[in-house]
Formats: C-alpha cells, structure tokens, sequence
C-alpha cells in the first residue's frame, strides 16, 4: 500500500506551498479578512496543538520533531503492511503527509507556520495550517474504518 504516499507528498506540498504563501504576504500576527469567521492570520506555534509548551525553552522543538520523526515512521511501516485496506491507508497517508509538512516547519525554522483563524465574535479556534487539517481529517478516517471495519467483521 506504499503507493498511496503519492497522497502524503500532495499533502506535504500543498501545506509548505501555503505556508510560504502566506509568510511572504503578511507580518506575523497581521490579519486579513477573508470571511465574517474567519480571517489569514500568520502565526508562529513554538509549541504543539494549541500552543501547548510553546512557552518552554526551546526543549519542545526537538522533542516534538523527534515524536513526529517516529510517528511517520511508525506509520510508513504500518502502511507498508496493509494487504487491501484502502480507507486506512488514506488515513494514514494523510497524517503522515501532515506530520512531515509540520516536521519540516520545526526542523528548518523551530516552529510551525500557521495562518488558518476561524472565530465566533471574540472567541478564535487556534490558528492551523493544511498541515494541521490533513492529520485531522486523517485521524477522523482512522475512527471511521475502525467503526466500518468493525461493523464489517460482525457481518461476515
């Protein structure tokens, strides 16, 4: 099922594509409106999901790069074992293309570019990238072919 990494490599292109879209258009913490919810905001997210640790040291970048190097290559070994499983192996593509789009973001500058803002009157979603939405959707695929396979194996 290695052929489905086709679909990570559009994932990790798409993402740095717009990051370097973004970046080169507006300062950090400029905003563009481009919606009544939502608007291009470009951030810098030291930390993890919802800036978590981005107050440390600089500890975190490395950490979180070593656990995103390992979460691709856990999941590049699993893909490689999946006979005919086509909906987990788009799944794990997209998380794994998600996961090397951020990956290279810490690697190269030591944070995550991001620049989606969705919000409700004063209350802003964090900030988030194609990245960010490729592993979601991801993980959401993951839920949905163990509840279908589930289902599946309790018919047969």
């Amino acid at each position: 099922m290695h052929r489905w990494l086709w679909l990570s490599l559009v994932v990790v292109g798409l993402d740095q594509i717009s990051k370097q879209l973004i970046e080169s258009s507006l300062l950090v913490y400029e905003t563009v409106s481009i919606l009544p919810y939502f608007n291009l905001t470009l951030a810098y997210n030291e930390g993890a999901a919802f800036s978590f640790l981005s107050d440390q040291a600089g500890w975190q970048r490395w950490f979180f790069a070593l656990v995103a190097a390992v979460v691709v290559l856990v999941l590049v070994i699993w893909l490689s074992r999946l006979k005919r499983e086509r909906l987990l192996a788009i799944s794990l593509s997209l998380v794994i293309g998600g996961a090397v789009g951020n990956l290279l973001d810490r690697l190269l500058f030591g944070y995550v570019i991001d620049f989606l803002d969705f919000f409700y009157g004063s209350h802003h979603w964090p900030a988030f990238n194609v990245a960010d939405i490729a592993i979601s959707l991801g993980v959401a695929l993951l839920f949905l072919d163990a509840f279908v396979g589930r289902q599946a194996k309790q018919v047969d």
